[in-house]
């Protein structure tokens, strides 16, 4: 057997092994290598770009790519514990408003999620669609309950609550207070280190930190439910 014959026949396994490696790769590789990542990051939200494209894949993953490109930088603005306080107050508020009024309860927390996500560093509730699309990088599984949220909010002065009967839009505000509590949620912080004797934590020390949210809202509070 020649030496050229030879050389022919070590390319073509060292291709074929190189074939079957790829094959043998797993979904979780491929994927890593294509447009599966930016389904496993934005989960819900791919779904949706990729219908709001009319089922083309490819574009919808440019436009995602396209985000991350721009907002994939973006780091969140802590709030300090007074705004948090603050901004709980007027959700809390909202929501108790919605027995008597629900669609200016949403409107206020539509209001109030564009203002908390702007405080936070996103662009303001001016620019919502930039805001949806900033929101979608980084907190991608809660920002579809904020699209609702902003579509059924009736418009300034109108009172209107765009067909949206009362327990769709309770289970709208439910849905967007996922993400007003990520936004609002206390920055997380490195445990500290042990010392030698721990001394006995005091009660205000074992109650710092917890989440704030004290909200039950559950269908009887929805008028005429």
């Amino acid at each position: 057997m020649s030496t050229g014959v030879i050389i022919v026949l070590i390319v073509i396994v060292i291709a074929a092994a190189v074939l079957a490696g790829a094959a043998a790769l797993s979904p979780r590789a491929r994927s890593a290598l294509g447009g599966g990542s930016l389904q496993h990051r934005f989960g819900p939200e791919y779904e949706r770009t990729v219908a709001r494209h009319d089922g083309d894949t490819k574009a919808a993953e440019r436009e995602l790519t396209e985000r991350l490109k721009r907002y994939g930088s973006l780091r969140d603005q802590p709030l300090e514990p007074s705004e948090r306080e603050r901004y709980t107050a007027l959700w809390t508020a909202a929501q108790e408003r919605f027995v008597d009024s629900p669609g200016e309860a949403v409107a206020e927390a539509d209001r109030l999620l564009a203002e908390v996500a702007g405080a936070r560093g996103y662009p303001g509730g001016d620019r919502r669609d930039e805001q949806f699309d900033a929101l979608s990088v980084h907190h991608a599984p809660h920002v579809q309950g904020y699209r609702r949220l902003h579509r059924a909010a009736p418009a300034p002065g109108t009172g209107s609550q765009g067909g949206a009967g009362t327990e769709e839009l309770r289970e709208t505000l439910l849905e967007a207070r996922a993400l007003f509590e990520e936004l609002t949620a206390p920055a997380r912080r490195q445990p500290a280190r042990a010392p030698a004797e721990k001394a006995p934590e005091p009660a205000s020390a074992r109650t710092e930190g917890r989440s704030h949210h004290p909200w039950r809202f559950h269908r009887q509070h929805a008028k005429g439910s």
